[in-house]
């Protein structure tokens, strides 16, 4: 099994994210990631970087404000949303399918409240840049994120580019797009009726999701394949940074496997 283990205490660390830098698979509509050195070990001595990138690529959380107007930014989002338990359910989904409230129900290990939830559906195998990863995925339906908000749930991650399906964001024919212009049309000709008949909602279930204060990440991938169905702990903390609507982060799930290990009570022997 991949993964890390601290020698002292026997924690195993699995990386839930994926590599990140220049040239990352971005949304249609985004800047590339651009990153250039501005000082080189050949001629300063020391390496620095220069990043212009949006916050939307790779493993990243996106806060409320992403899509709430005076949401929370990412700084202000309580640190035991992003640090706790919860599971990680293989939910397999192909292309243009939905994850349901039903699905999420029937899962084993059982959501819980205050779980952090992540949602894999197999399709982080298809990360790169290309029209299928972005253009076909699957995502959450409407009453899937009304059964994670009444759950009481804190935070919800998926393997995919975005939460909701892809016809039902700007890459589809709604607000500001369609960003990838094939894509209403072949969704039509696949379907027989227009996109908006199945999806009439802009972002719906991403939009449930953060009004609830529940903060979502996307892209998930590294080992999270090794980790399906199992209960874990989990830490992925963004940036202190107030006004941010999301950041790219590292996601990690942490297991422990003698179930022996205390955190330290801080107090002198």
């Amino acid at each position: 099994m991949p993964g890390v283990t601290e020698p002292a205490t026997g924690l195993q660390f699995f990386e839930l994210s994926h590599e990140w830098g220049h040239g990352v698979p971005t949304m249609p509509g985004y800047d590339d990631v651009k990153m250039y050195r501005s000082a080189r070990h050949a001629v300063h001595g020391v390496m620095t970087h220069r990043i212009k990138t949006t916050m939307h690529t790779g493993t990243h959380v996106n806060a409320p404000r992403h899509l709430i107007a005076k949401g929370e930014g990412v700084g202000e989002i309580d640190l035991e949303k992003m640090f706790g338990s919860g599971v990680i359910l293989s939910i397999p989904k192909g292309k243009w399918e939905l994850v349901t409230a039903k699905d999420l129900a029937a899962a084993n290990p059982a959501i819980e409240p205050e779980d952090i939830v992540v949602i894999n559906t197999g399709w982080h195998h298809k990360y790169s840049d290309s029209l299928e990863y972005f253009g076909s995925a699957p995502g959450l339906s409407k009453d899937a994120a009304e059964w994670l908000v009444a759950r009481g749930v804190k935070t919800v991650a998926v393997d995919t580019p975005q939460v909701d399906h892809p016809l039902a964001t700007s890459l589809g024919p709604h607000r500001n797009g369609p960003l990838m212009k094939r894509l209403p049309q072949e969704y039509q000709v696949a379907k027989g009726k227009p996109a908006k008949e199945d999806h009439p909602q802009w972002n719906v279930a991403h939009k449930t999701l953060l009004a609830a204060g529940i903060p979502t990440i996307e892209q998930v991938g590294g080992d999270v394949d090794e980790l399906n169905n199992k209960r874990v702990t989990f830490h992925a903390y963004p940036w202190n940074w107030f006004e941010g609507d999301a950041c790219p982060i590292r996601f990690v799930a942490i297991l422990d496997p003698n179930g022996a290990y205390r955190l330290e009570s801080g107090k002198a022997a």
